[in-house]
């Protein structure tokens, strides 16, 4: 395993989240936490990839790791190691901050002992999250230092020197990141492990809880820290000036990702320009950005999302007595919208250079590609609880969901999806709903997300009576982020054996009265489940439990099992399209003459199309030879 090799000097490809994992290792982090969430889940799964692979050998990694319940579960875990001298790394993506929050705020007023890297994968544009905030703010807001990679290279590099800037200043450290850092596979030199500490010891100090006179002590404390990392920032190796062409009076300001993008749009537009490419962006270097702008007649500013670094800029170039005009998005030029990327740069500084942009015709293809949008996988149990929940629940009936391959219930012809805010504010906003409307309510959350999150809202739903339905749509893995190890497996992230907790246990503790186990496979008796919480008067919970399809195929291939192939009888078929157009199986497809096949490479073998086909056409092709002809 390339990622774990001692070898100084040696490169090897790696995901800018691999990079951050090698990093931490030779960093010697000793505790390692997170909750899975794209962009950021390949951090945490290399090292649950890593512990595994010593566990096969009955050797120790070095390192604890764990998925935790949620991200702020995460914070405290690694903060507690922290406490007793241990380097600790929690990774999350940019929402989970908002859950850690909490913790966050109040850990930087009492400050960390051992180092602390905590990651924030942000993402642009939304490929895999609800919002696109700039968790940039959150380093404004609670006074952290902050880095920002522009590669996997500095990404390893950054992590191993947040440890450092972590225990010289006593604070935990962000490392902000955004989704092409993220996933950009590129070359990464190796340097030395560091051997971890493995154990350390807490020593009690009353500063570290928080009451009113405590937080009032620790608050100046802080910003004399932020000071200190202030000064560290002036000499910081990661803040660099880079001349493109010959020197001028135009300047270009950057960090993150966005430095790929700009230096190399100077260089093929042939700029003369001077770029300060910023990586430790909190606190900002004051001294050498007033240096920069006192060289400088035009500052062009770089950066996705919100104009932090601009208005910054703006705030010192005012403070020296600078008339420096600054370009960015106050004045129209880049949007505070999505990601970048090399043709946007290129062709804003086109604009503002007055340059012929080289990239302006590039070839677009006139073949106009189909839209190919996320689909439940075929033989996701997911799809069969909403086919029965459709059949029993009436016309109006509101569907609160959650994040999780299950929001994909919200396209045709299913749309069982209404509101969506965070993860567990299914059950929250079903509440709601009741109080609000006399409406018929079934919200949905995956399992994964019930110990996240929900679990709060089921109890608010007991204690006000509220008329709900809450569905936990069980299939016994996180999923949609890679099928991580969550409270409700029989397995933890190091590959160890742990307790498995029952959602339909926990949901009876909390004081839910009526409670529905249900294979979804079995339509009809999950339908029938669903119509008896319709009618019990205050809350109920079904809990819809079928491994997720990947895993159990994965789990039969493992044990010698074939995985059954359906197929159409063409002679039995009457076309009537309940298949492909109300239970949507994509393995199902028309052919050139208008027939429905089934395409054998996707099927799954879940076979729940035999119970809703009402005219017995589909079969299990290795159970019946013969019959209908199945031509395409």
């Amino acid at each position: 395993m390339e990622i774990i090799e001692d070898k100084p000097g040696k490169k090897i490809l790696l995901l800018g989240n691999e990079a951050i994992t090698r990093g931490a290792l030779e960093a010697g982090v000793d505790v390692a936490t997170t909750y899975p969430g794209t962009p950021s889940s390949e951090i945490a799964d290399t090292f649950s990839m890593i512990a595994k692979y010593f566990a096969k050998k009955n050797k120790k990694p070095g390192f604890y790791f764990e998925y935790s319940t949620n991200e702020k579960v995460a914070v405290e875990v690694a903060a507690a190691a922290s406490f007793s001298g241990l380097r600790a790394l929690t990774c999350m993506k940019h929402v989970g901050l908002n859950v850690a929050s909490d913790a966050f705020m109040t850990y930087l007023y009492v400050g960390c002992r051992g180092g602390h890297v905590i990651i924030s994968a942000d993402d642009p544009s939304c490929h895999s999250s609800q919002n696109e905030q700039d968790n940039r703010y959150f380093a404004l807001f609670g006074n952290a230092p902050m880095l920002e990679p522009s590669t996997p290279q500095e990404a390893k590099e950054m992590t191993k020197a947040a440890f450092v800037l972590s225990e010289k200043l006593k604070l935990p450290v962000l490392l902000r990141t955004t989704t092409r850092l993220n996933h950009v596979r590129g070359p990464v030199e190796l340097g030395e492990m560091q051997k971890p500490k493995g154990k350390g010891f807490f020593e009690k100090d009353p500063m570290l809880v928080t009451v009113p006179a405590v937080a009032r002590a620790q608050h100046p404390i802080l910003l004399q820290k932020m000071e200190k990392a202030r000064e560290i920032s002036e000499e910081s190796s990661f803040n660099k000036i880079i001349e493109v062409g010959k020197p001028s009076e135009w300047g270009i300001v950057t960090s993150g990702v966005s430095y790929n993008y700009v230096k190399e749009a100077a260089e093929e537009l042939k700029l003369d320009v001077r770029i300060l490419k910023l990586g430790m962006t909190h606190p900002l270097p004051t001294g050498l950005c007033k240096s920069f702008i006192s060289k400088c007649k035009n500052i062009v500013v770089v950066e996705e999302l919100e104009p932090i670094l601009e208005n910054q800029f703006k705030a010192i170039a005012y403070d020296v007595g600078s008339n420096v005009k600054i370009f960015g998005k106050s004045n129209g030029y880049f949007s505070r919208l999505y990601e970048y990327n090399m043709d946007i740069v290129a062709e804003v500084f086109s604009k503002i250079f007055k340059k012929n942009n080289p990239f302006k015709n590039s070839f677009v293809s006139k073949v106009k590609l189909p839209s190919r949008p996320p689909a439940l996988c075929p033989g996701c149990p997911h799809r069969a609880t909403y086919y029965a929940v459709k059949m029993v629940a009436p016309k109006d009936t509101i569907y609160p969901t959650d994040i999780g391959c299950y929001t994909l219930g919200k396209a045709p012809p299913y749309e069982v999806a209404d509101v969506l805010l965070c993860m567990g504010s299914n059950a929250g906003t079903a509440c709601g709903f009741a109080v609000s409307t006399d409406q018929k309510v079934i919200s949905f959350m995956g399992d994964s997300t019930f110990f996240h999150a929900g679990i709060p809202a089921v109890i608010d739903a007991v204690h006000h009576n509220h008329d709900v339905v809450i569905t936990v749509l069980d299939n016994r893995t996180t999923a949609m982020t890679g099928h991580q190890p969550h409270p409700g497996t029989s397995f933890d992230g190091m590959g160890r054996a742990a307790k498995a907790l029952l959602v339909e246990d926990v949901v009876r503790g909390c004081g839910v009265e009526h409670v529905e186990v249900v294979d979804p496979n079995n339509i009809k008796e999950t339908a029938e489940a669903f119509k008896r919480a319709l009618n019990y008067k205050g809350p109920s919970v079904v809990v819809s439990k079928s491994p997720c399809i990947l895993l159990a195929n994965r789990d039969k291939r493992k044990q010698g099992e074939k995985i059954p192939v359906y197929t159409i009888d063409q002679g039995k078929c009457k076309k009537c399209k309940i298949c492909i157009s109300r239970f949507a199986c994509p393995a199902f497809f028309y052919g050139k003459d208008g027939r429905i096949f089934i395409d054998e490479q996707q099927c799954n073998g879940c076979g729940n199309c035999v119970s809703i086909c009402p005219f017995d056409a589909i079969y299990k092709k290795e159970e019946k030879e013969g019959g209908g002809v199945d031509e395409r």
